[in-house]
């Protein structure tokens, strides 16, 4: 996952997130705010023995969220 990507749509990200994985709070979310990295504490912090499946399920998120590039739509 892109960091870049991944600030951009976090306000979006962040709503899907809270209702598909409701064990992060308001505050975990504040403190995240866009970081891959702080994400991925947090992750590990509240999902440990399901991290590998919350950040597949992120990644398959942002892919979705991601817009096409010019070299997408030329295929």
């Amino acid at each position: 996952m892109n960091a870049d990507q991944f600030k951009g749509k976090w306000m979006q990200f962040k709503g899907e997130l809270k209702q598909q994985y409701g064990k992060f709070t308001d505050d975990d979310l504040t403190q995240i705010e866009g970081s891959y990295d702080k994400f991925a504490g947090k992750v590990h912090e509240r999902y440990g023995d399901k991290k590998e499946e919350l950040m597949k399920w992120a990644d398959q998120w942002l892919q979705k969220a991601a817009p096409e590039t010019p070299k997408d739509k030329m295929r």
